[in-house]
């Protein structure tokens, strides 16, 4: 019988320094509280983690299918490429914003131009919609591509990524891919900081006209239940090892490997799901988001080749 952890003290202190800020300003209760207010906590916790834009970089904004989207360049792009990136936030929160920094040092890193996309959230916009955006989006860009995002975001890129031919690859980041909760990681990291069992159903039903039900039933919402994987493009995930969400990329990555897909599966020691955001801070982070950095320009410079 798996047992649930409830004492993470033993967390590197640099984490835990990163789990504290965070619950400053995004409470342990924000599920309780509507959308509008989750919002609110949400923005102002990461405007705590925003950072100035590598030199070199250009932004801009502009409509890519009739999806606000912002373009990231930096001075060495992987010509050709366009990574298409899917934010985080359980489909309720999150847009340009909130991973405008994250997005800015990953192109960086990466040497890429990335294109984030500000689908919308629930619950005003139950699915598709975000996935309806998500596809537009991908589908109107040009060009070999490689699909990234985290937590919902990476949901997200696994569902287009299986919806949409000439993907070139993907990266996903502590995805939720519609796993049930009943495998280990659901029980073991069910009180886990930052985002636990309970937070995850509310997010399912919060995006879900018909729940979990019409969740599970729909593999463009849940990735695990498609029929088949055969057709997925070469793909890496990074899994963090406190996280609720962490067997579904365990069962992705197995799934995956059956079908004779290439893939890497990364489950990140020690941290917990948005570490993202402590990538500055932490040095468990920071070297997991250098890994994914390295691991996205492999990609595109992969999809370039081929395509």
């Amino acid at each position: 019988m798996i047992e649930t952890m409830t004492d993470y003290s033993w967390l590197d202190a640099d984490l835990r320094d990163f789990i504290r800020k965070t619950e400053a300003a995004y409470p342990t209760d924000a599920a309780r509280h509507d959308a509008a207010q989750q919002r609110v906590f949400y923005d102002t916790m990461c405007r705590l983690f925003d950072y100035p834009h590598p030199p070199d970089l250009r932004t801009e904004d502009r409509s890519v299918a009739g999806v606000p989207c912002r373009v990231y360049t930096p001075a060495e792009a992987a010509v050709g490429v366009t990574v298409i990136y899917y934010h985080g936030g359980g489909f309720v929160v999150g847009g340009l914003h909130s991973h405008d920094s994250i997005c800015a040092d990953l192109a960086a890193m990466a040497k890429v131009t990335l294109i984030a996309v500000d689908y919308r959230l629930s619950p005003e916009h139950k699915h598709p919609a975000a996935f309806d955006d998500a596809m537009a989006v991908a589908g109107a860009v040009a060009g070999p591509r490689v699909l990234a995002g985290d937590s919902a975001g990476g949901t997200l890129a696994a569902a287009v990524s299986a919806h949409l031919p000439g993907i070139g690859g993907q990266v996903l980041i502590y995805p939720g891919l519609g796993g049930s909760p009943e495998l280990p990681s659901y029980t073991r990291h069910a009180q886990a900081p930052l985002l636990t069992r309970d937070e995850c159903e509310y997010y399912v039903d919060a995006h879900f006209a018909g729940g979990r039900d019409e969740a599970l039933g729909d593999p463009s919402a849940a990735p695990l239940r498609a029929t088949t994987f055969a057709h997925i493009p070469p793909t890496a995930i990074f899994a963090a090892e406190c996280d609720p969400l962490a067997s579904d990329a365990d069962e992705y990555a197995a799934r995956l490997r059956a079908a004779g897909v290439p893939v890497t599966l990364m489950v990140e020691p020690g941290l917990v799901h948005g570490y993202l955001r402590a990538r500055h801070m932490a040095a468990g982070a920071r070297a997991s988001f250098a890994r994914i950095a390295e691991t996205l320009s492999a990609l595109a410079i992969r999809a370039g080749a081929v395509q």
